[in-house]
């Protein structure tokens, strides 16, 4: 395989060599938009890849943001029926956003992802900062999505998997235009809002639903933010709400 293929599976064979075989990618989809559900997926390649290299159809893998489509569709497809590949995918709605908050959403939906794999990671690749009461060992990489497969796979899972929701979310919520925007903050977008008013999937903590903040909430998100995120805590003690979960387990090769 060549150096540029190697490069972006070099974290990995990193911890494959020191003896840790499961190791993860995590990433999210749907943070930004004012509409429907945040998806995490989580993903762990085999650690055989470590001699005999990635599996040749994945290559071209990358942050989902720069894939089209139809390259999403296709590299979700191969990641989902690779015999070798484990992975879950988790879903966290929009009342548990609006409890308490898309940050926190989607780490929870992080960690259930992770929780749902068999066996649980021994270390986990992060994309973004580190997450702090994550249960598991962990590397956080700026822009991991595009610098690790596993992180890319776990980003084009989580993508494919909340399109296909907002695609489904526009017949049920005619109007709104999900299944072109994915509820993101598009003119198209807001001007129904305007006209219709919100539905059920809004996230009504997010602008423009939310519009006036006094000052104490002002001083008490900010406390929010700054604030030393909770101590690690057992997967076990983490408190789970219902959530709609999409999991597979790989069937094993004869």
């Amino acid at each position: 395989m060549s150096a540029k293929f190697w490069k972006r599976l070099s974290y990995e064979c990193d911890l494959w060599r020191s003896g840790l075989g499961q190791v993860a990618g995590v990433d999210e989809a749907g943070c930004g938009p004012l509409a429907g559900p945040v998806l995490a997926a989580a993903v762990v390649f085999p650690s055989s890849w470590l001699e005999a290299g990635l599996f040749s159809k994945l290559r071209g893998l990358n942050d989902s943001k720069q894939l089209t489509v139809e390259q999403r569709e296709n590299y979700f497809n191969i990641i989902t029926k690779h015999p070798d590949i484990r992975f879950a995918i988790e879903s966290v709605e929009v009342e548990m956003i609006d409890r308490i908050n898309i940050r926190q959403a989607a780490w929870r939906g992080m960690n259930q992802a992770l929780d749902r794999l068999e066996p649980r990671p021994q270390h986990v690749l992060v994309d973004g900062l580190k997450i702090r009461w994550l249960p598991y060992p962990q590397t956080a990489l700026v822009e991991g999505d595009a610098k690790s497969y596993t992180i890319a796979a776990a980003s084009v899972l989580a993508k494919v998997t909340r399109d296909r929701m907002m695609v489904e979310f526009d017949k049920q919520f005619p109007g709104y235009g999900f299944a072109q925007h994915k509820g993101y903050s598009t003119p198209q977008h807001l001007a129904a809002i305007e006209q219709l008013g919100p539905c059920a999937i809004h996230r009504k903590s997010f602008w423009p639903f939310r519009q006036e903040t006094t000052e104490l909430e002002l001083f008490a998100l900010e406390e929010i933010e700054t604030a030393a995120p909770p101590p690690a805590v057992a997967a076990d003690q983490i408190p789970i709400a219902e959530t709609t979960v999409t999991t597979t387990t790989p069937t094993p090769l004869a």
